[in-house]
């Protein structure tokens, strides 16, 4: 019995510590996506290049958040770093389906390409720091 009150806690944190990031970094894209706006420079092509660069950024760290979470740190594995590529693109897409629907939004297949490559990024670091 003292074993089951003892594993609830370590499990709570486990949860929190491994599963909660990537969940609110998520949560984090869903608020910014809803945003009718977001304040950027005037001149259009910084505008382009700093949105590139975020969704690259932000769907780096969102695959990096998942690859921690499934793996809990353990090697590169080719199937968790596919797992959290998955994740990370398909979230993307949905992202970018929501987008569709915020007034003074739309869906773009190269913020997606943005997202695809970020991800790619971060997790080919991974599997080049784990080799």
């Amino acid at each position: 019995m003292s074993q089951a009150n003892t594993s609830q806690p370590t499990s709570l944190r486990n949860l929190a510590w491994y599963w909660l990031p990537p969940l609110a970094w998520m949560g984090l894209i869903f608020f910014l996506s809803a945003q009718r706006h977001l304040v950027g420079p005037p001149q259009p092509w910084l505008a382009e290049l700093l949105t590139k660069s975020a969704h690259f950024l932000i769907y780096a760290g969102l695959a990096f958040w998942w690859w921690r979470a499934l793996s809990r740190r353990r090697r590169a594995d080719k199937v968790i770093l596919a797992a959290a590529f998955a994740i990370s693109v398909l979230y993307g897409a949905s992202d970018e389906f929501h987008q569709s629907f915020v007034p003074g939004r739309d869906a773009s297949w190269l913020d997606l390409l943005a997202d695809a490559a970020g991800a790619a990024a971060a997790l080919w670091v991974i599997w080049r720091r784990d080799r």
